[in-house]
């Protein structure tokens, strides 16, 4: 067994971390849940979600994978060690991985497809009909989930290239790869975003479109989808809750400041979101006085945003060939940081079950994802994408992180916890951290998990009908549904589809973990390496 890795400084730890933690969602999620909960009033429940969800739940993380130096199913196999009278709980840490496992083999497509719009980018290669040209030309995307229409070479092409530089940085390491790495990529990001929303700002329309985003309408407080969609933002983008920042925080060295890691990391993550809300509705606002419509009617959010909107509002700017490229580039590197962690936590994960060594686990795990990545980039990769991003996240994500909260919270006593976080921080955690992790994050997500979990289960007949009324219908992730493909369920997709890629997927994370805990761990996976 190799010697557990460690960051060379903590300044690679908090880029690394804060590059997890910023992804996609942060561009292309929070501006749309901004301006469709309240606008500026959304900040308000944003940000007292992130002070008692997001940060106490990260300095939990980081302070377990400091603790027990080792990734999710080594940490839980090593906490039941003290709790003699309690089940095994090595399969918690292993659905969390099986959960980043099923991201990490979606997420490098939406990756691959930056990386081709960058160099399509240079001249504008989308028209004027953006969404016809990523739809069709680009994706060539099938009639249905079921129907996959053959191998789109050129998005195969990007996504090796995406797998071949995630190879490169794992394979060299934590402190000379994957640190390395985010110490380029965070400030190079940072930069681009800067520039793209300073840009941004001076274009006509531009303060319209912020009118849209920040106009408070107090009103919105009062309800309470908007504040569960503020605590489902920040869940989702902080990386949390699915064994990644266990992991990361399991290669820092002794003396490490868990508290101000934890608040470190999450303001920049929140910082970066709205800077982000800025240069985005900065565009939308010049697109809609270009075409002289309202912002409302230009809006979206996700894949549509990213590859239909942005494209057709980059043809109205000026200098199209240089701020196309660069935002195109901004996604490409949010994903690829992101892309590492999740995929670095699978890695880490077996490299502590098994004792294996760590260039040769890359190599054959990279090999690996890569093949079975291939189904979305055939012709209905985007549809599967579409259904199993939707329950990994309502059904994966959001339960186990749940179910992660409600163990350390009321089982494994967080007062054990603080003794270990206190001493090495400069500001203690004190009586709110407790709180807030042992009743209020639990009571919200819990009630998120309850929603999603009956509105997945409930056929509405008006649901239904107003569905069959409409021509077409884009969802969250931009897939286009015409009539004769609406059934009930989600988004339209029939019972079929839906439980071949979706129920399989939630349910198979949840039942392989305990085939993962099962199974004979090396000596390591259970000692480990106390700090």
């Amino acid at each position: 067994m190799e010697k557990r890795q460690q960051w060379g400084t903590r300044m690679g730890f908090i880029m690394a971390a804060v590059g997890s933690a910023i992804g996609l969602g942060n561009i292309w999620r929070f501006p749309y849940q901004a301006y469709s909960n309240g606008g500026g009033t959304f900040l308000i429940p944003y940000f007292f979600a992130m002070l008692t969800a997001g940060i106490p739940i990260l300095i939990m993380e980081f302070g377990l994978g400091h603790k027990y130096r080792g990734g999710a199913p080594s940490v839980f196999a090593r906490l039941t060690k003290n709790y003699d009278h309690l089940n095994k709980f090595e399969w918690i840490g292993w659905w969390q991985v099986l959960v980043a496992l099923i991201i990490g083999l979606y997420y490098v497509i939406i990756i691959a497809w930056t990386i081709s719009y960058t160099f399509l980018a240079f001249g504008q290669l989308w028209g004027t009909e953006t969404g016809n040209f990523f739809f069709n030309d680009f994706l060539k995307i099938s009639s249905g989930p079921l129907s996959l229409g053959g191998m789109n070479w050129p998005v195969l092409a990007a996504l090796v290239a995406v797998w071949g530089i995630m190879w490169y940085i794992l394979f060299s390491g934590v402190s000379k790869g994957i640190e390395f790495a985010n110490k380029i990529f965070m400030p190079t990001l940072i930069i681009l975003v800067l520039f793209l929303t300073g840009r941004s700002l001076f274009l006509p329309g531009a303060s319209v479109g912020l009118d849209w985003l920040f106009k408070p309408d107090f009103s919105k407080l009062w309800d309470v989808s908007v504040w569960t969609s503020a605590y489902g933002q920040i869940f989702y983008s902080m990386s949390i809750g699915f064994a990644i920042m266990i992991t990361y925080s399991s290669y820092l060295p002794e003396d490490s400041d868990i508290v101000n890691n934890g608040f470190m990391t999450g303001l920049l993550n929140c910082g970066f979101s709205i800077i982000s809300g800025i240069m985005i509705f900065a565009i939308l606002g010049h697109m809609a006085q270009a075409q002289g419509v309202g912002v409302d009617q230009v809006v979206s959010a996700g894949i549509g945003l990213a590859f239909v909107t942005i494209p057709q509002a980059i043809n109205y700017m000026p200098a199209p060939w240089l701020i196309g490229p660069l935002f195109f580039l901004s996604l490409t590197i949010a994903g690829l940081s992101s892309s590492i962690s999740i995929n670095e936590t699978v890695i880490a994960s077996f490299i502590d079950k098994f004792g294996l060594k760590r260039k040769k686990t890359v190599t054959i795990y990279c090999i690996g994802g890569f093949l079975f990545s291939t189904i979305y980039a055939t012709g209905a990769g985007l549809y599967i994408l579409d259904i199993v991003d939707h329950f990994i996240n309502n059904f994966g994500i959001l339960f186990v992180g749940l179910t992660e909260v409600l163990l350390f919270s009321w089982i494994f006593r967080l007062d054990e916890q603080k003794e270990h976080i206190n001493p090495l921080s400069d500001y203690s955690v004190k009586n709110w951290w407790n709180f807030c992790l042992k009743i209020l994050t639990p009571v919200v997500l819990g009630s998120m998990a309850i929603t999603n979990f009956a509105s997945e289960l409930k056929i509405g007949v008006n649901g239904i009908l107003s569905k069959l009324n409409t021509l077409d219908i884009m969802t969250d992730n931009g897939i286009v549904i015409t009539i004769d493909q609406i059934a009930p369920g989600y988004e339209g997709y029939g019972s079929r589809e839906l439980f071949l890629y979706g129920w399989i997927a939630a349910m198979g994370v949840f039942v392989f973990s305990f085939v993962f805990q099962s199974m004979k761990s090396h000596k390591i996976h259970l000692e480990g390496e106390k700090a």
